[in-house]
């Protein structure tokens, strides 16, 4: 069993919560523009297709209707009603068998006879519409599509004219490929989609890309925040754009009034220090006069206040310190605590053990605090221990490291492993002090949101491990 002490919310807090994809300024922003990319360039292209297929239709059109004016001019009719005539439209496709282009004359009233065709026509016939879907107008004119000798679709100019005083009459027909037109513009549209496509493609990367140059000050304010949390920086520093630089001064000036209310605190801390020392000195001095078992009541008493005094200005100094910009070396510390045990305790072997390249840890917070609580492990283990306490330091994450200390002593059930951490809690009447050394530890290690944990030790003893935040091996600057 393992008596671990870390608040869940605190664990989180130790580093900043990657926010989510879909919670990107970044991200919003491009979806965003890239949408409105899309949705101009379909309404362009449909807008630039309508136009052109409606232009390619008219002028279609028109050639057809001026080819049946042409025809219209080229054929007569003689004494005896016969339609003649050699019609030459200026276009050799009316030569072309199956070509989709066509003219024809028929008569139109019963003295014409004859009828006259193109070469691509031959003696072929072409269904006409009936006049019930495709009506005269006023010009006895009418036009409509029909299908075509090959599968195709044909657009028809139609008219019935009279051809002389006689009354004799001929219909004029004059046939157009309008599945080639159609080809045309669906070709047209194929490769406009292209070139859009293209040309959008390329608008949303420099868009996007324009877009994550005007954020870059942002993701450096967020590195900048973070050199200042991890320590590496004192405040926010680096060339900002104008809409970004008033935030920056802001933040310092929030940091700096956060260091004045630190240093105020500490001072306060300070004083009340000293004025409750003097106070419980005199106590201890008065004990020690009076002697006799009165006297050696009154002094331990007085000496729990005295460590219980410390212990909770301790306290108030590691929580005015929380957030604050500190860091220490743990190796130079771990190195000066094991000389001075060695040298308090020389019947104890004490060992060190450094695991890879955790020798050049650095600890993100005060000096002091790393020193009392590791002091606070070394110190029970070498009261408790038979003659062996084994200290280790590695790395726990890219963020924190672990500093463990065993002992071989008779260590703790599970039961007294959860009451251990408690103030003024000791198991062993006999031993001297008050009972806050693992009080100690578990406090400082929260005020830094790391955790605490008491397990049994493969060495026969307790093993105490605790796991504190790793500052970034850069120098301050």
């Amino acid at each position: 069993m393992t008596d671990e002490l870390q608040p869940e919310a605190d664990r989180t807090a130790a580093a900043p919560e990657r926010p989510r994809f879909t919670e990107s300024l970044t991200f919003r922003v491009v979806s965003l523009s890239s949408v409105w990319v899309i949705a101009a360039f379909l309404v362009v292209a449909g807008l630039i297709s309508s136009l052109y297929e409606r232009t390619a239709q008219s002028g279609f059109e028109a050639v057809v209707r001026a080819q049946l004016y042409n025809l219209i001019n080229s054929v007569t009719v003689d004494e005896t009603g016969t339609l003649s005539g050699v019609p030459n439209l200026g276009d050799l496709r009316y030569s072309q068998p199956l070509s989709g282009w066509y003219w024809e004359v028929i008569p139109a009233s019963n003295n014409t006879e004859g009828r006259l065709a193109s070469f691509s026509l031959g003696p072929r016939k072409i269904n006409s519409q009936p006049t019930e879907l495709a009506p005269f107008d006023m010009q006895y004119r009418r036009d409509y599509r029909t299908e075509g000798l090959d599968g195709e679709t044909l657009y028809v100019e139609e008219a019935e004219v009279v051809l002389d005083q006689d009354n004799h009459a001929a219909r004029f027909r004059v046939m157009g490929n309008a599945s080639v037109v159609q080809s045309d513009i669906a070709a047209f549209d194929r490769k406009m989609a292209l070139y859009l496509g293209f040309f959008g493609l390329g608008s949303i990367v420099i868009n996007a890309l324009a877009i994550l140059y005007g954020l870059r000050p942002l993701s450096s304010v967020r590195q900048a925040l973070g050199d200042v949390r991890t320590g590496r920086s004192e405040r926010l520093k680096g060339s900002f754009p104008a809409e970004i630089r008033p935030l920056a001064v802001e933040m310092n000036a929030l940091i700096d009034s956060n260091r004045r209310i630190v240093e105020r605190a500490r001072t306060q801390v300070g004083n009340l220090a000293h004025s409750l020392k003097t106070p419980v000195a005199v106590l201890l001095n008065e004990a020690s006069a009076i002697g006799g078992e009165k006297g050696r009541i009154v002094g331990e008493q007085g000496e729990i206040m005295r460590r219980q005094v410390q212990h909770y200005l301790d306290r108030a100094r590691v929580a005015a310190t929380d957030g604050t910009i500190a860091r220490a070396p743990v190796g130079p510390v771990l190195e000066r605590l094991l000389k001075v045990m060695r040298r308090l305790n020389p019947a104890i072997d004490f060992e060190d053990h450094v695991d890879g390249d955790a020798a050049s840890t650095v600890f993100a917070g005060e000096q002091q605090d790393l020193e009392e609580t590791i002091g606070n492990l070394l110190e029970n283990a070498a009261k408790y221990g038979r003659g062996r306490v084994v200290l280790r330091l590695r790395p726990a994450g890219a963020e924190c490291f672990g500093i463990t200390v065993e002992d071989d002593g008779p260590g703790l059930s599970d039961a007294e492993m959860a009451e251990a951490t408690k103030r003024g809690r000791r198991f062993d009447e006999r031993a001297t002090g008050s009972g806050l050394g693992l009080s100690i530890v578990a406090d400082t290690v929260l005020q830094y949101r790391g955790s605490f944990r008491l397990s049994r030790s493969e060495i026969g003893g307790l093993h105490a491990e605790v796991i504190l935040p790793r500052a970034s091996d850069a120098p301050m600057s």
